[in-house]
């Protein structure tokens, strides 16, 4: 028996469309694994809430998944990537949420794309990731693999940050700066474009490292081959500074530690249909030429 996996926003629209979704493929004689993302307020026992009793949270995906739909916004597409961890299960966005860069399909489309993927129908595309290891002193302290972006940024009250960044072991510069991002190219539409940073195509190998308005206007964004180790370290005595993972997981880092980032063996790979195209949905969601979300 095929099995498929539901990742699901916590959202009523999203769960009654997952429900009837579960429904729909077991009609098919197809099996559904599902999992949600994490709400810190949700305390209900999952064994006596009857929407919720057959979804895994926090756990790996399970091998052997034809493919995981994911129902939500960009946040619950990230997620649902560290779900799947290491694995080559693809992924479908079907968008149940503000800003759906990653979504592949509407809401409203969820069974006709659920039909063309049992037809298949559809093309993969393989998205790169980046690997991020934080290291203190001589022990690794997080070992992380991202889609989006790697974010290092000050707290409220903080000063500037001073954050030394080599590349290949080589000394760039220090940025004095809020934060510095370093993001792929599926990442160059989410904060690194907020920043001022460029638009690459998800094709276009390479690498984003972006300051956030940074102390010095020369101290611009740049691209880099993705063959590149990016090496950074805090000035001595800064404070305060944090290391967001695809904003779902923060740390709190120091003039101790080292963070080492490089291209991850690892790509997500992504259900697409041969009729969308990439230019249009960049248009629509960045409201070029009057398009609309």
């Amino acid at each position: 028996m095929k099995s498929i996996g539901l990742y699901i926003k916590q959202d009523e629209e999203a769960l009654r469309e997952a429900d009837a979704l579960e429904k729909w493929f077991s009609s098919k004689n197809i099996s559904v694994i599902r999992a949600r993302t994490y709400n810190p307020d949700d305390t209900v026992n999952k064994n006596d809430d009857p929407v919720n009793k057959n979804n895994v949270v926090n756990t790996s995906a399970p091998q052997g998944l034809l493919c995981v739909f994911v129902l939500g916004g960009d946040g619950t597409f990230l997620s649902a990537s560290r779900w799947i961890g290491q694995s080559e299960i693809p992924l479908i966005g079907v968008k149940f949420g503000g800003v759906g860069f990653l979504a592949e399909t509407a809401g409203e489309n969820l069974f006709s794309a659920a039909q063309r993927v049992l037809d298949n129908d559809y093309v993969i595309e393989e998205r790169s990731r980046l690997f991020v290891k934080v290291m203190r002193e001589e022990t690794e302290i997080a070992g992380e693999t991202v889609l989006n972006d790697v974010v290092i940024n000050k707290g409220a009250l903080a000063r500037l940050a001073n954050i030394e960044t080599y590349i290949n072991d080589h000394y760039l510069t220090t940025y004095r700066s809020d934060g510095l991002i370093v993001a792929s190219p599926t990442g160059s539409t989410a904060y690194s474009l907020a920043a001022g940073g460029p638009i690459m195509h998800p094709e276009v190998q390479g690498i984003i490292i972006n300051p956030i308005c940074p102390f010095t206007l020369t101290n611009r964004c740049m691209i880099l081959p993705n063959t590149a180790l990016i090496k950074i370290r805090l000035v001595e005595k800064t404070t305060d500074i944090f290391i967001t993972f695809d904003g779902q997981k923060v740390i709190e880092i120091s003039d101790k530690d080292t963070i080492l980032i490089s291209k991850s063996p690892h790509p997500v790979k992504i259900i697409s249909f041969p009729d969308q195209n990439y230019f249009d949905i960049l248009k629509a969601k960045l409201r070029w030429s009057g398009g609309r979300i």
